[in-house]
């Protein structure tokens, strides 16, 4: 998933270029390569971090070290490695700002993040900012800039990530407080919990529509976006509804799911329209 939204940024960035001057496909290999390597990176450190409590939640019981397949120590240099990896080959392949940005996307997943969920269910938000960083890594790998359209896709990664984690700490609830992690069905109630999810995927809707006024997109982005957009909020609506439980968040999750890539798919088909000449 965060590859697809890294190729997404790739692909809008590389939409905006004259058509005498391409991008390489090294600095596209690097940016894909060094991506992966910086989200294996920060998993892995997380893991590293909760693998005890991981340990009491049956979403994550099986991951390699709460299940014992893995040493602590292997696992601290295979996160260390491809931390480093993906620094060197962002800097080396694509430029300073790329790599930049993947280094704090990885100290601030795992050294703010990680830490401040057992304390807040703010920490939600804190961690969809890393979470939001692979689309703008592909942005700024061809563009070299921190601009409007790099931070229009960065905010619609960010406000997707809230609703599709608060859809699953509904259907686990039990397993998070087990773990002692603070999510808001806990904290605040699940009625609450529903109104943030409808909160924040309703500001999706201009959000994901932003890039045709910013003239990055036409016409076919703009109604996929709209579309998908509206459905995943009229959705959100059907969890206020008295019959809904754990089935409605788990379709809400698998919706968000869908939402992401079909949103991406639309970008993609949009800007290859636009190069043959359509609106």
């Amino acid at each position: 998933m965060c590859l697809v939204t890294t190729a997404g940024g790739l692909w809008l960035a590389t939409s905006q270029q004259p058509a005498s001057g391409g991008v390489a496909w090294f600095t596209v290999i690097c940016a894909l390569v060094g991506s992966a390597l910086a989200v294996a990176s920060a998993n892995a450190f997380n893991m590293i971090w909760e693998r005890e409590t991981d340990g009491l939640m049956e979403r994550t019981k099986h991951r390699p070290l709460p299940a014992g397949r893995l040493s602590v120590a292997a696992a601290t240099w295979f996160a260390g490695v491809t931390g480093v990896a993906s620094l060197v080959v962002l800097a080396w392949g694509v430029n300073l700002l790329t790599a930049g940005l993947a280094a704090f996307a990885i100290a601030s997943y795992v050294g703010v993040y990680t830490p401040l969920k057992y304390k807040t269910p703010a920490a939600l938000i804190v961690g969809a900012v890393p979470g939001a960083i692979p689309p703008l890594l592909g942005w700024t790998a061809v563009s070299g800039a921190f601009d409007p359209p790099g931070l229009a896709i960065f905010a619609i990664l960010l406000v997707w990530q809230i609703p599709h984690f608060i859809a699953i700490s509904l259907f686990r609830a039990s397993e998070y407080e087990k773990a002692g992690i603070q999510v808001l069905p806990l904290v605040r109630g699940p009625l609450q919990a529903k109104l943030h999810a409808a909160a924040w995927s309703v500001g999706l809707i201009p959000i994901s529509m932003s890039l045709t006024p910013l003239h990055l997109t036409g016409t076919v982005y703009f109604v996929v976006a709209l579309v998908l957009s509206v459905a995943y909020f009229g959705y959100a609506l059907v969890g206020f509804a008295p019959s809904s439980g754990d089935r409605w968040a788990k379709r809400y999750f698998f919706a968000s799911l869908i939402y992401l890539p079909a949103l991406t798919l639309g970008l993609i088909l949009d800007l290859t329209l636009q190069g043959m000449g359509a609106p």
